[in-house]
């Protein structure tokens, strides 16, 4: 199945100074108001797979963060930058951003941040296939308690204990870890997190050979994704039940979805991505080919 990038980046809860009178406020959150803007443009182009306008984004957030010198705005953007960068492939530099993220974390009494940093470092192994799982699992034992704080950091650590479980052919426990997961993003109405989430159950399914379920939980993942007029995790979507239809033999019904793919990648501007998935329609042609001459 294609690979897609979960949720990236960090929501940053506004503080608001009380104040039901003209007085001075004990705190100024201008510079965070200013922050939070920032995040909220770059979450919509990550959503899109716009990843370089991202970090254009998060770099304007980061160079407001320093200004504040708050150290959990400066660890949770640090964090979303080092998500971003990743995104783009930019493992070394990613690496580099969690580990600041992690030390800072650490001298300024943050252990939530610093659980978040190790996290998200597991993750991005995972996901690049230089894990140990069951390291990652071990690893999870330890942190997913310091997470139990922060909903959106705990569903991650759901998700990182599930990709373990994936590798480790603990499909039954991954499900489950990856629907807690789901849980906490669905009631929250996260509707592209909640997406991802099917989109992975589908992964698991699909891997373990359960076709089936795992076109079940895609549909479901298009589900989500049309709510929220994610059209990015749309095209992902569809390319990955082209390639679930493939596994099952159904030529022509993988062809469709494929094209739907690249259809709607292609209405994004997102011409690279269009052409790796037709190539597929291609490839396949050819493979069919091959057989009736022989």
């Amino acid at each position: 199945m294609v690979k897609k990038y979960g949720i990236i980046l960090l929501a940053l809860p506004l503080m608001a100074a009380c104040s039901s009178a003209p007085k001075r406020p004990a705190e100024i959150f201008s510079i965070q108001s200013m922050i939070e803007t920032q995040i909220g443009r770059a979450n919509r182009e990550a959503d899109q797979g716009n990843y370089a306008e991202t970090l254009d984004l998060l770099g304007e957030a980061w160079r407001l963060a320093v200004m504040t010198d708050r150290p959990a705005l400066r660890i949770r953007v640090n964090l979303a930058r080092a998500n971003a960068l990743y995104a783009l492939d930019r493992t070394a530099e990613a690496e580099k951003v969690w580990r600041d993220a992690e030390i800072e974390a650490e001298f300024s009494g943050e252990p939530l941040l610093a659980s978040a940093s190790r996290v998200y470092r597991a993750r991005s192994t995972m996901m690049s296939g230089r894990a140990n799982p069951e390291e990652v699992l071990a690893l999870m034992e330890k942190e997913q308690e310091n997470l139990k704080s922060d909903k959106l950091l705990a569903a991650m650590g759901w998700t990182v204990r599930g990709l373990a479980e994936k590798e480790l052919g603990l499909y039954g426990e991954a499900e489950k870890s990856i629907r807690n997961a789901l849980s906490a993003h669905d009631k929250g109405r996260y509707l592209e997190q909640a997406a991802y989430d099917w989109y992975l159950i589908a992964s698991i399914r699909s891997v373990s050979g359960n076709y089936r379920e795992a076109l079940e939980a895609l549909n479901q993942a298009l589900g989500f994704d049309r709510r929220a007029e994610n059209s990015f995790g749309l095209a992902m979507d569809w390319a990955a039940t082209g390639d679930v239809f493939r596994k099952m033999d159904m030529e022509e019904a993988a062809a469709i979805s494929w094209h739907r793919s690249a259809e709607i990648f292609r209405a994004m501007d997102k011409a690279a991505q269009a052409r790796e998935v037709e190539g597929r329609i291609k490839s396949r042609r050819q493979d069919s080919g091959t057989k009736k001459s022989q």
